[in-house]
């Protein structure tokens, strides 16, 4: 059973969460008591969070974007993250880089009490075939599509490639 929260409300308390987030200019790197306040979004069933979401567009029109997040499980049981979409967007797929090299990672376990971070030089989401509106600024939603069928969707913000990165532009796998 997926238990589906009121969309409106929980897509206006995210967007002041990612708001009041990039207002004090730093992200969390990973789940901790310091940052819990910002570890918030849409439930898909009790226990399990989203938070901290962006897009980062690509620096050449036509290249695959970039998509950050933490997912937390707070419940009793493990849950395993079986795929991830871009609304609009043609194609997303879970990535994680290791020793130098990205691959495709087909499903993610997310034992409880644990939250799994998708960040720069680690797991991400590459997005391939963005529609021409997503502009830096803007907002976009991912949906997160678990292994027993429940989905938990967030807030995207959408931001311009820039700042540290790490060395994704220059790593092979990347033109797809």
């Amino acid at each position: 059973m997926t238990v589906k929260p009121h969309r409106p409300l929980a897509l206006l308390l995210c967007t002041a969460m990612a708001l009041a987030l990039g207002a004090c200019g730093k992200e969390p790197d990973s789940p901790t008591a310091s940052n819990e306040a910002t570890l918030t979004g849409p439930d898909a069933k009790p226990g399990l969070v989203a938070s901290d979401g962006k897009l980062v567009l690509p620096v050449i029109a036509g290249r695959p974007a970039a998509v950050y997040f933490t997912v937390r499980n707070d419940g009793a049981e493990p849950v395993t993250l079986a795929a991830v979409s871009i609304l609009g967007a043609g194609k997303a797929e879970m990535h994680e880089t290791k020793g130098g090299s990205m691959g495709k990672v087909d499903s993610l376990p997310v034992d409880p009490g644990a939250s799994v971070v998708f960040a720069p030089g680690g797991l991400h989401v590459m997005v391939f075939d963005l529609p021409a509106a997503l502009k830096a600024g803007g907002k976009a939603e991912l949906t997160m599509t678990f292994s027993d069928g429940d989905k938990l969707s967030m807030p995207l913000a959408v931001e311009a490639m820039g700042g540290d990165m790490g060395d994704m532009g220059d790593m092979e796998g990347m033109h797809h």
